[in-house]
């Protein structure tokens, strides 16, 4: 029985261009992991969007000169085009400035006020005397008042996980210029999440975790560990999702990015329903009890993912909880964070114009930071392609189908097999029964092992020679190269896509296992024309392993992947360095 699986992706904010860490930390994974369960026949609906909101936002449109939609319009189409480039397949990246992500947003507002879950305070808010404005927690750093870590962010420390208010920070200052902060008392409205934690601790401690991550875990108990307390989800700011109410205080503030960012999630499922006419079908992820949620996101936003989420949606009602946030490590330029303030960063515009997306797909997979912080190291993507993507995976394609093609036309008959025939189809069928868990690298080291060890295979039977002293043994290994090469196509189709298609054809198969994002216009109700990323994968499942039907025509070879020299990353480095410094 199919399986309705959500794959909900950390929102970016729409203030600057897409960099390799958003790609390998977040987008390719949950891409993989959404491909994996619709060749398995699942349920998948795959749902992001820009993150229009917050002073992200609000300080580049200042820097511009330009009103904060300017901003949103420009990058929200750059992430677009980056994510056509690299084939992440949403079925809706949209964006939060949306007449339903602002409906959306103030009816959860309004459930949760009405359930008593919504309550007004007096707070102190940090405010930057220097910009003369107030400050998001995630714009103010100081020193830890649980473990002394001199960066820890305004609303946690991210050495021990501690949760903080920005006023109990030692030397709190601005991370825009580096002033120092002050606080302002004003009134906001707090999700009591106090009052929320019997019920949330009811619900993690009625399943079984043991399949999270440790990051997510860790984190997750570090702000339990504590005990909870109402967090602001109003601030003063010009920008963002009017707060529904008709008091005149609130008038000048607007909803707290972090808490409509999160209702993102549930919102694009509404409008993925409403662009392809069944209205309702949102239900079957959000009202379904035996729908799994996956949030793919960074490690940074841990706690609002696996306690500030879940308590939302518990104090809604009604809405499907998460299942698991595999939350990626940090991801690195040359050993080095990368800093968009700093210009530090490999921006993905500038790969995707040089490189072939499935060369920039194995790389960030291969590399991504699923247990620890990882890093782009120019040296190793080279290494990497040449000899794994050319040399083992490409070289096995060719040389196989190139003798198939060109002795046969099509699939041999085979004859009997050997121990060795044997012995390597059945590793061929291994790795399908371990594929499908968030982590990734290891399915995918297994496969290229396959690969590795099938070339192998073939340079000791040489079929090449076979086929004129032995014709019946040559129609047989090549046979059972060709079908190894099509379980290798079905295994990497969630990680190369581009190519595994190409496969596909190259093998006789017609019909598409590898279906690609389109980019289309959506006319809001209100007159707002935007762009949003969609796609139709409603493909038949093609998980399981079968037999290449003999018979079947072969096409002529042709090279997957182009074999990259230095000079081609030369350029590419200097970019970053033009980037960094200029």
């Amino acid at each position: 029985m199919a399986d309705n699986i959500l794959v909900a992706v950390a929102w970016p904010y729409a203030n600057g261009p897409l960099h390799v860490g958003h790609i390998a930390g977040t987008l390719l994974p949950a891409d993989i992991f959404a491909r994996y369960h619709r060749l398995r026949g699942n349920h998948v609906l795959m749902v992001s969007g820009s993150d229009c909101h917050g002073t992200p936002i609000t300080l580049q449109a200042n820097r511009e000169g330009v009103a904060p939609e300017e901003v949103i319009r420009r990058y929200h189409a750059s992430f677009i085009e980056t994510i056509r480039s690299f084939g992440i397949s949403f079925d809706l990246f949209t964006q939060t400035y949306t007449p339903n992500h602002y409906a959306c947003s103030r009816a959860f507002f309004l459930k949760l006020l009405h359930n008593g879950y919504l309550r007004r305070e007096g707070a102190l808010v940090s405010y930057s005397e220097s910009l003369r404005r107030f400050l998001p927690d995630r714009f103010v750093e100081g020193i830890c008042p649980n473990c002394g870590y001199t960066k820890a962010r305004g609303d946690q420390c991210d050495n021990c996980g501690t949760l903080h208010d920005p006023s109990q920070l030692r030397h709190p200052h601005s991370t825009l210029d580096a002033a120092p902060v002050t606080f302002r008392q004003t009134e906001h409205f707090v999700l009591a999440l106090d009052k929320l934690e019997p019920k949330l601790r009811e619900w993690l401690n009625s399943r079984d975790r043991s399949y999270w991550r440790t990051n997510t875990f860790d984190f997750t108990s570090n702000w339990l560990r504590e005990g909870l307390h109402g967090r602001s989800i109003t601030r003063d700011l010009e920008w963002g999702v009017p707060v529904p109410v008709k008091e005149e205080d609130f008038k000048d503030k607007r909803i707290y990015v972090w808490f409509d960012a999160v209702i993102g999630y549930y919102s694009a499922a509404l409008e993925w329903a409403e662009r392809i006419g069944a209205p309702e079908r949102w239900r079957d992820w959000w009202q379904n009890p035996d729908a799994r949620h996956y949030y793919f996101i960074g490690k940074d936003n841990i706690p609002f993912h696996t306690i500030i989420w879940p308590a939302m949606l518990i104090g809604y009602g009604g809405l499907t909880l998460p299942h698991d946030v595999p939350a990626n490590e940090f991801y690195n330029l040359e050993g080095e964070k990368m800093s968009t303030s700093r210009g530090w960063a490999l921006w993905a515009q500038d790969l995707q114009d040089r490189f072939r997306p499935d060369a920039l797909r194995y790389y960030l997979a291969a590399s991504a930071p699923e247990g620890r912080d990882t890093s782009w190291y120019w040296s190793e993507f080279i290494r990497r392609n040449n000899d794994e993507l050319v040399a083992t995976w490409g070289n096995l394609v060719h040389r196989v189908i190139n003798l198939a093609h060109q002795h046969f036309g099509s699939v041999p008959q085979p004859g009997d097999f050997s121990e060795a025939d044997r012995t390597i189809l059945e590793a061929g069928g291994a790795p399908f029964r371990r594929l499908g868990r968030t982590q990734q690298r290891r399915p995918l080291q297994e496969a290229f092992g396959l690969a590795h060890r099938t070339n192998q295979y073939i340079s000791e039977q040489e079929p090449w020679k076979l086929v004129k002293s032995n014709p019946l043994r040559a129609r047989t290994v090549i046979y059972t190269g060709l079908q190894i090469i099509d379980h290798l196509k079905t295994l990497l189709c969630p990680f190369l896509p581009f190519s595994s298609q190409r496969v596909h054809e190259l093998l006789g198969y017609a019909g598409t296992i590898a279906p690609l994002p389109v980019v289309e216009e959506a006319n809001d109700p209100e007159g707002c024309n935007r762009t949003v990323l969609t796609g139709n994968y409603g493909e038949p499942s093609c998980w399981t392993p079968g037999a290449i039907p003999v018979g079947q025509t072969i096409c002529a070879p042709e090279l997957l992947f182009e074999k990259l020299e230095f000079e081609k990353t030369d350029e590419a480095t200097e970019v970053s360095k033009i980037r960094r410094h200029g």
